[in-house]
């Protein structure tokens, strides 16, 4: 596959927007991008590192509030008592380091959803004379001013007295003061601020922390007036009062829902199931919004931040077991589906595989269903995708139910689970999905197709399958001793059907090489290099002295070699002086050789590095506008040089963000 490089260090990632609270008919799947606690694992940096990984299974990764908390980066906060809106810079990294992170996912087509809190807000001080009052905040032409005077901003049934504003509009919050939504002031505050978040720092849409604390009209006044293609409510409670929140987003200044909503009946449901081992309870009850006209706006989960077993100990109501069944079912229904960043951690090549067979059959968060069986042994649902039809299995005894072996072809089984595929689809399922491997693949192949004397054909080269390509039987494994881009397809009556692609690196050891240079004087360079399992590779702090030097294009380059030696192995590394005086931010996810310039520009205390590897490695033009059509069929790839499919994004629109088409690239709005 062609590949183009550019520096996205100088790039401002654009994302069209229509005020439509969530797509219809969208086929994407999310990622919670977090857990209670994960202060080091789910840093800015560390998510950019996994940004491969991520990026080519997600759609859209929900991260922490960014919004500075009291104790800034000093204090480990998950960020639900933000001090300040328009500065970013908290334990998870500093707010370059959050651009950074929001445009190399974007450059992939993924977006970042940020978990904003409107309801509450914490005061200047912890007591005494600021405990009402807020700090006004000026940001370029963002601004944000508040009556500390009369705290007219502040609801007059506060759970601490002073507050001049009106009674809560919703359910009050004890750990902070809370906003009166009625004020205009207030009103005008919340929607700069989501003009910030979406605008300067590039989020793509809100996570909305305690929706029950304000009336949901509010929602769809911010969300009118800021146009985020996504967000989604946590309106903590059933479904019905769920779905009234949701249809009450539109408030008076939309046709349509301004918001989604996390699917907390979904969860019940799915919850229940499992504890009682009775999994006619996924079909029981009130139904969750996934299953009603509201499905568009159900974001569907089975676990959070907020049902996990906490690390710090706390247990609150997580799913013990069947952790596969429960997410296979989630994957498998319309709305659009939140994966929990610690089943993916425990569970990715299992959730990868399903996460393809949703995408074979074309599900989208408005599919239709049909409920097959309903047992309190097993539980058998088919959704109805656009390119054909998933039957999902799920129970203490998932292959006690027998389906139609004319009708559907199994490509997918687990504990608790079994995933089927309507034969008409006529297409080919290879169960390894794509990613970097150590070491030669097994790939079994399954033919899933209705037509007479059908064989299956492939390349490893990239190209089409055709009559005179390769042929294996349905069932068949074949081996993958080396990287390569496996396509198949179903060949019948001298016709090809249904193509198929995995993408595989197969990983063997090799060196890398590092190159610094300084746009700023520093005469002398010191490297402190680790990889993701904490292995130093230049020493202990302050690292290794560079001596050894490059000259390339008129520029000095100090540069270091490191060997990786697995497929998952990624290196970081800080640049001091001689003396250790200054330093650089970190630059993490390093794979390959990279070209790294030290800006006169600083993070807070520390200076900024730009990514010049593909400035070095193309001549790929300068960046231009357009809005090329995303239907005409041409090949388009995105920074990471996968060719993006059409149909993808909302509105058959190109994802906002810099292309390649051409040859050239276009940032597209």
């Amino acid at each position: 596959m062609k590949k183009f490089y550019l520096s996205l260090a100088s790039l401002v990632i654009a994302i069209s927007a229509m005020a439509q609270g969530w797509p219809a008919n969208y086929g994407g799947i999310m990622l919670q991008g977090f857990y209670w606690d994960s202060y080091d694992y789910t840093k800015w940096d560390n998510l950019t590192a996994r940004s491969e990984e991520l990026g080519s299974i997600f759609d859209l990764i929900w991260v922490p509030n960014s919004a500075m908390t009291r104790g800034g980066n000093t204090f480990q906060t998950m960020g639900y008592m933000p001090y300040l809106w328009l500065r970013h810079t908290t334990v998870f990294g500093g707010q370059s380091r959050l651009v950074n992170m929001i445009q190399t996912y974007g450059a992939m087509g993924t977006g970042i959803i940020e978990d904003v809190v409107l309801n509450h807000k914490d005061a200047r001080a912890a007591e005494g004379d600021g405990y009402l009052a807020f700090i006004d905040e000026t940001q370029g032409s963002y601004s944000v001013t508040w009556d500390n005077e009369n705290y007219t901003g502040i609801v007059c049934n506060d759970d601490v007295e002073g507050g001049g504003g009106n009674y809560d509009t919703g359910e009050g919050f004890d750990g902070a003061r809370d906003l009166d939504h009625t004020n205009a002031r207030v009103q005008q505050n919340c929607i700069t601020y989501q003009r910030f978040l979406l605008d300067s720092l590039g989020y793509v849409g809100f996570r909305l922390d305690m929706t029950k604390g304000y009336a949901p009209q509010y929602t769809g006044k911010y969300n009118a007036a800021t146009n985020p293609i996504f967000s989604v409510g946590e309106y903590f409670d059933g479904t019905s009062n769920i779905r009234t929140w949701v249809n009450n987003t539109k408030g008076y200044v939309s046709e349509k829902p301004t918001s989604a909503a996390f699917d907390f009946g979904f969860r019940y449901r799915v919850h229940d199931a499992i504890e009682s081992r009775n999994w006619r309870n996924l079909g029981w009850d009130e139904k969750p919004l996934a299953e009603l006209y509201e499905k568009q706006y159900a974001v569907t989960f089975v676990e959070n931040h907020d049902t996990e077993c906490r690390i710090n100990g706390e247990v609150q109501t997580p799913i013990w077991k069947d952790t596969l069944a429960a997410n296979a079912y989630m994957l498998a229904m319309p709305g659009t589906p939140c994966v929990f960043y610690r089943h993916w951690h425990d569970c990715k090549y299992q959730l990868k595989q399903m996460i393809l067979a949703r995408h074979l059959a074309g599900i989208t968060n408005i599919s239709g269903f049909e409920e097959k069986w309903t047992d309190d042994q097993f539980y058998a649902k088919a959704v109805y995708g656009k390119r054909g039809t998933l039957l999902c299995v799920v129970g203490n005894y998932p292959y006690n139910y027998n389906a139609s072996s004319s009708t559907y072809q199994e490509v997918l089984s687990g504990k608790g689970y079994r995933y089927l595929l309507n034969r008409s689809m006529n297409t080919v399922w290879m169960d390894v999905p794509d990613g970097r491997y150590e070491g030669p693949l097994n790939v079994r192949f399954t033919a899933v197709t209705s037509l007479s004397n059908a064989k299956i054909v492939y390349t490893l080269d990239g190209t089409e399958p055709t009559a005179e390509s390769s042929t294996i039987g349905s069932g068949g494994t074949l081996a993958v001793t080396s990287s390569c881009t496996l396509k198949a397809a179903i060949l019948s009556g001298g016709r090809v059907y249904g193509v198929q692609s995995r993408k595989y690196d197969i990983f063997e050891p090799h060196d890398i090489t590092l190159y610094v240079h300084s746009d700023v004087s520093w005469s002398m360079m010191t490297f402190y290099a680790w990889d993701n399992s904490g292995t130093k590779m230049c020493g202990d702090w302050p690292g290794k002295r560079i001596t050894k030097r490059e000259e390339i294009d008129g520029d000095r380059w100090f540069c270091q070699t490191v060997r990786l030696t697995s497929p998952d192995q990624y290196v970081n590394l800080v640049v001091s002086n001689s003396s250790s005086s200054r330093q650089t931010a970190g630059v993490t996810g390093i794979r390959e050789d990279r070209y790294l310039v030290i800006t006169g520009e600083k993070d807070e205390d520390k200076y900024i590095i730009e990514d010049r590897t593909r400035d070095m490695e193309t001549g790929t033009p300068e960046i231009e506008a357009a809005a090329p059509d995303a239907t005409s069929g041409e090949p388009v790839y995105d920074l990471g040089g996968r060719q993006i499919a059409n149909g993808q994004w909302p509105n058959g629109k190109f994802p906002g963000g810099i292309i390649i088409k051409d040859g050239r690239k276009i940032l597209t709005r």
